[in-house]
């Protein structure tokens, strides 16, 4: 029997212990629907953390359990405690993966790992977003039609100050006129990082059946590969030298 992903999905649950209107549409907080959609993905397992648990829920040995870890902040980013943030980082060079999740482009881990000031334009005018494949062929876009639509939802507009993307998924278009790059990824050193724009907090996105699929793309995409361990360091020569 295959082993499955084993993903951490965080949340700073604030808006919805504040907020009636959030309260209303995640009654027990946003990463419960995320990690219910993917619990119900093939080849998943998927458990949640909070900002207001012990060490933000992500102490060392959940890290070390966690094979893909999502990300949601908005209103408390400068309350995620600088030692819980290196302590991520450090997994995502060591090959965890990383899925960071609308207003988290704003978290302090995404621009550690970007580097960048990863601002952008924004309004929250209910109005249509649609999301545009533009790399048809990657692992994140599998199953997904050529476009699909979310009826309600805050805009976001380049541009985007992040850093080039590896590979750029989705691209939207919003009732506005504005574009932005909504499905962005990199590697850092042995990890993998997906940023998906669309969830912003008053609207039920996190329901959407598009949405939870590409969540679960993501999760397989950004899953740990490749070498088992990495040499760096002062190194003696594999072969004889003269």
């Amino acid at each position: 029997m295959a082993t499955k992903i084993r993903v951490t999905v965080w949340n700073e649950f604030q808006h919805e212990k504040t907020n009636k209107a959030v309260r209303k549409i995640y009654p027990e907080g946003m990463h419960t629907v995320i990690a219910a959609a993917l619990n119900a993905a093939p080849g998943i397992a998927a458990r949640t953390a909070t900002l207001d648990e012990s060490e933000h829920g992500l102490t060392e040995a959940v890290l070390a359990a966690t094979d893909v870890l999502t990300w949601w902040g908005h209103m408390a980013h400068n309350q995620v405690d600088d030692k819980i943030v290196a302590r991520v980082h450090q997994r995502v060079l060591d090959g965890m993966g990383l899925i960071v999740l609308h207003s988290g482009h704003f978290s302090k881990i995404f621009k550690m790992l970007m580097g960048t000031g990863c601002d952008l334009k924004w309004r929250e005018d209910g109005r249509k977003e649609r999301l545009w494949v533009v790399d048809p062929g990657h692992p994140i876009a599998d199953g997904l039609p050529e476009y699909f639509e979310l009826p309600q939802t805050e805009m976001y507009g380049e541009h985007f100050d992040i850093p080039q993307p590896d590979q750029l998924v989705f691209v939207s278009w919003f009732a506005g006129g504005e574009v932005f790059r909504s499905g962005c990824c990199w590697h850092r050193s042995k990890g993998k990082v997906f940023y998906f724009r669309p969830g912003h907090e008053t609207y039920p996105i996190f329901y959407d059946k598009t949405v939870q699929k590409v969540l679960a793309n993501g999760v397989r995409w950004a899953a740990p590969t490749g070498v088992a361990q990495i040499i760096r360091g002062n190194h003696k020569p594999l072969e004889k030298l003269a």
